[in-house]
């Protein structure tokens, strides 16, 4: 416990722009002990990067698809090695 951390990369696909989808995935991003960034992207989708425990990650990605389920069409989920290169966890622009 405490030194294994993952990386989760999730495109968001759905209304998931212009409705304070950043906003609301920071806002939750608080309650976990994660890093990394959420970001619009060019074609619409959004994308959240998350680094931290596994149990961290997994439940922010589990509290974002159920309080932001009415926006979300589709979540594609992908892992990677994590970095350790955020300080903290933002919206990116």
């Amino acid at each position: 416990h405490g030194d294994f951390m993952i990386r989760n990369i999730v495109h968001y696909s759905g209304q998931v722009q212009g409705v304070g989808f950043r906003m609301r995935v920071q806002r939750l991003a608080i309650g976990y002990r994660v890093t990394g960034y959420v970001m619009n992207l060019a074609d619409g989708r959004v994308r959240l990067v998350a680094e931290g425990e596994p149990a961290e990650v997994r439940g922010l990605i589990d509290e974002v698809s159920q309080q932001l389920a009415e926006h979300i069409e589709h979540a594609e989920v992908s892992s990677a090695a994590a970095t350790g290169e955020f300080g903290d966890f933002r919206i990116r622009y």
